[in-house]
């Protein structure tokens, strides 16, 4: 196909009439727009976009009056939500207080900069967070103003998106979360789907392709200052932990409000290509699973389906994480699940990395030397608890045994601390005696043998003496007492 050079930009020629665009103040150059390109520029990089507009038009005529206009009406709600997410402040160290002192003025001139096209977002922060897996995750924290208008530009895409999202998307998702998630596979399952395709996507918000999203954007939003707006946001620059800023060609980062729901629309035609071709799936965010009904029919799906998201989509399947096998094999939002051939009914069950993170956690929250009371080490172990039975509570009757296991060992290192805390064997054994032990029996169990404070913490008259009760009346919480009273219906037999 001929191309011709025009002020710097490629033209395709003999596809569609040449676009007409004014000349820009600052014209780029190569097959990307620099961070300050014009709106020309941004217009150009949509009609080369592999979907050209005309291709599809929107579904909902309302969708045209989404503009720079009703984002601005959204700057105040929008710090209100940010103000109540209590973010961390970014490049510039502004925080939410300090801006909110002074947020009338503030929005006023942001209202001007946005209307004007004139408005820059700055640099985002860097900060890389351990991952549960191993390796680090790369988080970027905007500054509190960027973080405002992500939001208010979230808050009047959110409504013109959300509709066209496929049922079987979780992620990130009014009314929808990892529960949902689970229960929908859960029913894949109990249809006769008995294998699955784990596809992982590697470094996905890191390999998010501008052109590509910008394209889909411009299907739907006609304002092109808005356009133009999210093309800087994508191309802000990153400040790493060192003070170097780095450009930014490709990718999505994560931390920022806008981030969720831009990484729907992209993963959105996967979607719409997955139902298209009649699979069971379910996806939250980048992590996706197909359920057929043989290993083989699974082969043929996981190459077809890596094939459509490299080419297509030009991202890139981890080869290493993604397979095909039995779901209690497999590790999805720290789930396994597993059908019964019996009955035909499906357990959901703990992942074993998720129960190598539990037996990690209280390791962490529980160490021997803890130097402060005991009450204030139960405080914030109960803080943990509460929240990670929050999220696994829907496992099924199985994981009972492991919640009576757990909570044992969460009392045995708390009776390791305490006898820390008593240091020297005569205090043990007065502290075991004033806790109800019989007085030859604490020295006689205190004193034999040579035993560490971890084996001492095992014994029969230190157990007597610090019970399930005692550390109950230290507020102690029972992960077994409270999957019984708050999840009755993940207690269910599953047998018919």
């Amino acid at each position: 196909m001929a191309r011709q050079k025009s002020e710097r930009r490629v033209v395709p020629q003999g596809r569609r009439k040449p676009v007409v665009t004014q000349a820009p103040e600052q014209p780029g150059g190569g097959k990307a727009a620099p961070v300050v390109a014009s709106t020309q520029q941004l217009e150009l990089l949509f009609e080369t976009a592999e979907r050209p507009q005309s291709e599809s038009k929107p579904e909902h005529e309302a969708e045209s009056a989404i503009g720079m206009e009703v984002v601005c009406e959204r700057l105040q709600s929008a710090f209100e939500k940010v103000a109540a997410n209590k973010g961390a402040p970014g490049p510039d160290g502004q925080s939410i207080a300090r801006m909110s002192r002074y947020l009338p003025a503030m929005l006023s001139k942001l209202r001007s900069a946005l209307l004007s096209g004139t408005y820059e977002p700055g640099t985002i922060r860097r900060v890389w967070i351990p991952k549960a897996a191993g390796g680090q995750r790369g988080l970027g924290i905007p500054n509190v103003v960027d973080r405002v208008v992500q939001e208010a530009v979230r808050q009047v895409l959110d409504p013109a998106y959300e509709p066209t999202f496929h049922e079987a998307s979780h992620g990130f998702r009014p009314g929808r979360s990892c529960h949902s998630a689970v229960a929908a596979a859960r029913e894949h399952l109990e249809d006769g789907y008995a294998w699955v395709v784990d596809i992982d996507l590697e470094k996905f918000f890191d390999r998010v392709n501008h052109q590509r999203l910008l394209g889909r954007l411009a299907q739907r939003i006609k304002d092109r200052r808005l356009l133009v707006l999210i093309g800087r946001m994508l191309k802000a620059g990153v400040v790493m932990p060192d003070g170097v800023v780095v450009a930014t060609e490709e990718g999505v980062p994560q931390g920022g409000p806008l981030s969720p729901l831009l990484s729907n629309i992209v993963l959105s035609e996967l979607d719409q290509e997955l139902g298209r071709r009649g699979h069971r799936f379910v996806r939250y965010a980048d992590d996706c699973n197909i359920y057929v009904r043989s290993e083989r029919a699974g082969q043929r799906v996981m190459a077809s389906v890596t094939r459509f998201i490299e080419k297509r989509l030009r991202l890139k399947v981890n080869a290493s994480k993604s397979a095909v096998g039995r779901p209690q094999e497999r590790h999805f939002l720290g789930f396994s699940l597993r059908r019964l051939p019996r009955f035909g009914a499906v357990e959901v069950l703990l992942s074993e990395r998720s129960q190598e993170r539990l037996a990690a956690k209280i390791v962490q929250l529980t160490p021997r030397w803890w130097g402060n009371s005991l009450r204030a080490c139960v405080k914030r172990l109960n803080a943990y608890l509460r929240g990670w039975l929050n999220f696994f509570g829907i496992c099924t009757r199985r994981i009972q045994r492991l919640l009576h296991f757990t909570d044992a060992h969460i009392r045995r290192r708390l009776r390791a601390i305490q006898l820390r805390h008593w240091k020297r064997k005569r205090s043990i054994a007065r502290g075991l005696i004033r806790l109800g032990v019989r007085r030859r029996t604490a020295w006689h169990r205190t004193y034999a043998g040579r035993k560490s404070t971890w084996a001492l913490s095992h014994d029969t008259a230190v157990e007597s003496a610090l019970t399930p009760a005692h550390f109950a009346g230290l507020g102690l919480l029972s992960l077994e007492e409270m999957w019984r009273t708050d999840f009755p219906i993940a207690q269910r037999r599953l047998e018919p």
